[in-house]
């Protein structure tokens, strides 16, 4: 699978990019893509196919610090900075399954309002077992009824002396069908966004329930599932922060949520590119066509910008700069961009292209969901014009 572990990419050698980057993130590349190589290449196409991967797939991260990325070494995170965070989405993404990558990496979303808003005690209970393997943690947003109407949730959870009673669902919720708890969002007050809590729920409580694993266009290597509470029975010391103010505690997420989709997106791009460019290699009379040359050029550009307004919001944030409006900007510009040179990729390839199961086909399904997950292109663009001012 040349595209997974390709060691001369075209963009490597670009200076515009490279200023991000220092010996210790080339050291860490190299680990990430030999895990690639290792544990999954050899893999994915039959996990693809059983729609599933191993669970020990996320100990053996963990072993290799991937998981702790981004967060304190007090809570067993790995020592790094964003662009660590930046080269483990673009190597992981390489494995050619998105879904795989994005269940692996399903703590990304869920353990953040932990860190943000549990206590000492909070932090100590359930960070660090994720962030060794040794359990899955998901988060619960999104509902049946509105998935991008996060303040308008409908899940309840009404406080009984030392527990909340907790009644409702949750919908498209990655790594659902094994998670071990779910970082919830659920309605403790009145209408909107000042009516929220967060809950830890653990899956073993009664009155929990997954469904089994969805069928879906893409993302085949992951468990997505609907959750159901029914008159689950949470401690109350399982509140994250304080009651009706939840709403800060997923907002924290959408950042860096929606800077990594950008990156995963313009990784898929950069793929398609590359495999436009080795198809171009293998069949020498093609590459005598003016149009395709100019094509690839276009598609080159496209990728490379995106790469370079990614790169710029990831050190702002690493600076610890607020850049909301430029990391949606950046997602619905990424996405864009993977979808046209995906399907530009296609069109080169022609009937190569096409067929079931090949490298693009599986591309462009995993790819379509990147414009909705973290919050859709208009939602994305209402932020853009709430943060020009515009009302």
């Amino acid at each position: 699978m040349w595209w997974s572990i390709s060691p001369g990419r075209w963009w490597e050698e670009s200076p515009m990019l490279d200023v991000h980057f220092d010996a210790s993130h080339a050291v860490f590349r190299e680990k990430v893509r030999s895990f690639v190589a290792r544990e999954i290449l050899p893999f994915v196409d039959d996990w693809e196919k059983d729609k599933t991967f191993p669970r020990e797939l996320y100990a053996k991260a963990a072993r290799e610090g991937f998981l702790g990325l981004g967060y304190p070494e007090a809570c067993g995170g790995t020592p790094g900075d964003i662009f660590h965070e930046v080269v483990y989405t673009e190597e992981i993404i390489r494995c050619g399954s998105v879904g795989l990558a994005s269940s692996l990496g399903c703590c990304a979303i869920a353990l953040p309002p932990v860190l943000a808003l549990g206590t000492p005690a909070q932090k100590n209970r359930f960070i660090p077992p994720v962030l060794k393997g040794e359990k899955i943690a998901v988060l619960g947003v999104t509902e049946p009824s509105g998935g991008s109407d996060v303040a308008h949730l409908q899940t309840t959870a009404e406080r009984k002396q030392d527990h909340y009673v907790v009644n409702g669902s949750k919908i498209f919720i990655t790594s659902g069908t094994r998670a071990d708890f779910v970082t919830t969002a659920v309605r403790t007050g009145g209408p909107g966004a000042g009516g929220i809590s967060l809950l830890i729920i653990e899956t073993n409580t009664p009155g929990f329930h997954a469904s089994g694993n969805f069928e879906k266009m893409g993302w085949h290597a992951s468990d997505t599932a609907e959750l159901f509470f029914n008159n689950c029975e949470v401690p109350a010391e399982n509140l994250l922060g304080e009651e009706n103010k939840g709403f800060a505690g997923i907002m924290v997420n959408f950042q860096k949520e929606r800077l990594l989709l950008a990156l995963e997106a313009q990784t898929l791009a950069e793929m398609a590119l590359e495999a436009a460019m080795q198809f171009i290699r293998e069949h020498p009379e093609a590459s005598g066509s003016q149009s395709l040359r100019h094509r690839l050029a276009e598609m080159a550009t496209q990728v490379e910008a995106a790469k370079c307004f990614n790169y710029a919001a990831a050190a702002a944030i690493g600076r610890g700069e607020n850049v909301l409006k430029q990391v949606c900007m950046g997602k619905n510009f990424s996405t864009a961009v993977c979808s046209r040179v995906i399907d530009h990729a296609l069109d080169i390839l022609a009937y190569d292209g096409c067929l079931v199961n090949p490298f693009l086909e599986r591309l462009l399904r995993d790819s379509r969901v990147l414009s909705i997950g973290g919050g859709t292109y208009e939602i994305m663009n209402g932020v853009i014009a709430k943060q020009m001012g515009l009302r």
